[in-house]
């Protein structure tokens, strides 16, 4: 299976590397009130807006990251409680009688 995810991630890759050689001509970027810088390769263009989408995305799923972080630490606390608990009421090894009775002669 990981070796499968490897080859996909590298098939994706190549796939995006090279949309991007193939789009490399100059754009005009426009901004509000007018402002415009020409000449941009649009490859700049793509991966700075690659690289904000990236950062959009991870600050939107943040907040359900940390809070399975905190509920995996508290788990964690709770199952080492338990454990350090059973460890000290430990059940007392179940002992063989003292006295075998002989067997009855036949």
């Amino acid at each position: 299976m990981r070796y499968l995810v490897w080859i996909l991630r590298l098939v994706v890759f190549v796939v995006v590397l090279m949309f991007a050689l193939k789009n490399t001509g100059p754009v005009d970027i426009r901004f509000f009130a007018e402002h415009v810088i020409t000449g941009v390769p649009l490859i700049v263009v793509m991966l700075v807006v690659f690289v904000l989408g990236a950062i959009f995305g991870l600050l939107l799923a943040a907040p359900a990251i940390m809070r399975k972080r905190r509920e995996a630490a508290r788990l964690r606390r709770d199952l080492a409680k338990l454990e350090s608990k059973s460890a000290q009421t430990s059940v007392p090894p179940t002992s063989a009688p003292e006295t075998v009775a002989p067997l009855a002669p036949l």
